[in-house]
């Protein structure tokens, strides 16, 4: 289970370091793909082959379905841990998610995110001030 919230730094060359309870569970290899609200995703592999089945199951025909299938796909990356445990991120998906210099990482449950951190911040102030609503939205999940 991916829990918890760290701060981290980009280095000039585009490493970041994943948190080390983040690193137990990854094993050797991992994915890293374009993900919702301009973060990116870690997950797995036995994670990434299930999203890879969702996604080519996704309608062909439906335009919003090519392109976030597309997107997800051409965003993907394999990653592998230095000695120092970063990952090298490519200039496409620091693009994407306004990757500069401090990040936010950030447990999903099954997988993990990593925002720009003023980004995560407000997405984290933003959800915090409609917690409540969102909760009784959800309600058909029982919580």
């Amino acid at each position: 289970m991916f829990m918890g919230e760290y701060q981290h730094t980009l280095d000039t060359k585009g490493r970041l370091i994943i948190p080390a309870k983040f690193r137990n569970q990854l094993g050797e290899k991992f994915i890293i793909t374009r993900w919702l609200d301009r973060s990116l995703r870690g997950m797995p592999i036995e994670l990434w082959h299930e999203l890879e089945a969702q996604l080519n199951a996704l309608p062909a025909g439906k335009s919003d379905a090519r392109k976030f299938r597309a997107l997800v796909f051409a965003g993907a990356m394999a990653a592998e841990f230095d000695k120092q445990g970063r990952i090298l991120l490519p200039a496409n998906l620091k693009g994407y998610a306004d990757l500069t210099k401090d990040v936010a990482v950030t447990g999903n449950g099954d997988s993990f995110q990593i925002w720009n951190a003023q980004h995560w911040l407000e997405y984290q102030r933003e959800a915090e001030a409609n917690f409540d609503s969102i909760a009784e939205d959800l309600s058909d999940f029982d919580f």
